[in-house]
């Protein structure tokens, strides 16, 4: 069997978020793994890790890739990643339920494609168009 190397990546900044919750690995990771669950991605295990004297840092291995967070709490500041290979999980899902669970003031993204030339960003708000590689 042949695989596609097509993947999708979206990276985010977002600003203005809640303290307590960007200092808090137990509750990023429970809704990082809803995320994953609702994008439709397989958890294979999570790793975290909070800092002195604060901030925090909650990576998901996926079958699909990866889901991650670092925090900043004292700036308010949230740094989200997530990439998936293949063509069923959409990892702007991912992004956008986490985007409701944290509620920033500001964010910015940028998606993109990947695995199937040149790296390409995309429009986040527009689904990325598939090459199927055969």
């Amino acid at each position: 069997m042949e695989y596609s190397t097509f993947g999708r990546h979206v990276a985010l900044d977002a600003w203005g978020v809640d303290f307590d919750l960007l200092n808090d690995t137990s509750r990023l990771e429970k809704h990082m793994r809803v995320a994953a669950e609702k994008c439709g991605a397989t958890v294979l295990s999570a790793q975290s890790k909070n800092f002195d004297p604060q901030g925090a840092t909650v990576l998901l291995l996926l079958s699909e890739s990866h889901l991650s967070i670092h925090t900043y709490p004292e700036k308010g500041f949230a740094a989200l990643d997530c990439y998936t290979c293949g063509y069923h999980v959409d990892p702007m899902i991912a992004i956008r339920y986490m985007m409701d669970v944290l509620k920033p003031t500001q964010a910015f993204e940028k998606a993109m494609r990947r695995g199937d030339g040149p790296i390409e960003v995309v429009r986040p708000d527009q689904p990325v168009k598939v090459k199927k590689v055969i």
